[in-house]
């Protein structure tokens, strides 16, 4: 995990504590994109109606990884969302599932 990622797992334990999230993982899954292409978001994470949302961290989004994470959206079910710190506070963006 690098310094931004495990201060978001800082932040996801916080939230399961206070009941806020039911679950969390650092990378637990990986998730097809195309024959030899694959994405593993940097966290799982499951909300209190029960639902499984990958969250991915970056202090930068390089276009590279917007498309992955676009990609990964089009192609599965789950909730994707990109997270990034910005003037000392959590910015989440949901990546809408076509």
């Amino acid at each position: 995990m690098n310094k931004l990622e495990a201060k978001y797992a800082d932040h996801l334990q916080l939230q399961l504590r206070a009941d806020e999230i039911l679950w969390w993982d650092w990378q637990p899954i990986r998730v097809k994109l195309a024959t030899g292409a694959w994405y593993t978001p940097d966290f799982g994470v499951v909300n209190t109606k029960g639902q499984y949302e990958c969250h991915e961290t970056k202090g930068h989004w390089r276009e590279a990884a917007r498309v992955r994470i676009k990609v990964a959206a089009e192609c599965h079910p789950f909730k994707f969302i990109a997270i990034q710190w910005k003037k000392g506070q959590w910015v989440y963006e949901s990546i809408p599932n076509t």
